[in-house]
C-alpha cells in the first residue's frame, strides 16, 4: 500500500476493532509520514506497525490466513474464527501471487448494486468492512 491516508485509516479501524498489531510489507508507506499520521487520528499510538517479509511471516503462521478478492467466498455467509489473519491487497494488482500460496481462505465483500458496476472497493473501506465481520462473528 504505497497511499498514505489509506494506510493512516487502516491505523485507525485497527485501534477501532481492537486489533493490537498491523503488518506490512516492507512496501508499504511509512506509518510516520506526515499524512499516515494525521489520517490515523492518534490511533498510531494504540497500534503496533510492524515492517516484515510478509511471506516469510505467513509461512509460519499457525493461524488461518484470510485474502480479500473479488472472487472470493462471500464474507457474509462464511464461519469466521476470533483468530486469524486478514491480508489485503494492493488496490491496483490485488494480492500478490508469492502472498497468495500461504492465503487458507479466499474471502469477499458481494456487492448488492442493482447495476453491479463499481469495480471495487477502496482497500480502507474494505478493511473495515472485514473486520466489523470478524468482529461480529
Amino acid at each position: 500500500m504505497r497511499d498514505p491516508g489509506n494506510l493512516g485509516t487502516i491505523i485507525r479501524l485497527c485501534d477501532w476493532f481492537g486489533v493490537k498489531e498491523l503488518v506490512c510489507s516492507k512496501e508499504t508507506v511509512d506509518c510516520y509520514n506526515s499524512k499516515v499520521i494525521q489520517a490515523t487520528m492518534g490511533s498510531i499510538t494504540r497500534v503496533n506497525v510492524s515492517y516484515l517479509d510478509l511471506e516469510r511471516f505467513l509461512k509460519i503462521a499457525d493461524v488461518p490466513v484470510f485474502g480479500a478478492y473479488m472472487d472470493g467466498v462471500n464474507v457474509y455467509k462464511s464461519d469466521l474464527p476470533q483468530k486469524g489473519i486478514r491480508v489485503m491487497g494492493n488496490e491496483a494488482n490485488g494480492i500478490s501471487n508469492r502472498i497468495e500460496k500461504h492465503i487458507t481462505q479466499r474471502i469477499s465483500i458481494p456487492r448488492f448494486g442493482a447495476l453491479q458496476a463499481t469495480e471495487s472497493l477502496n482497500v480502507a473501506a474494505a478493511t473495515a468492512v472485514l473486520l466489523s465481520e470478524f468482529k461480529r462473528s
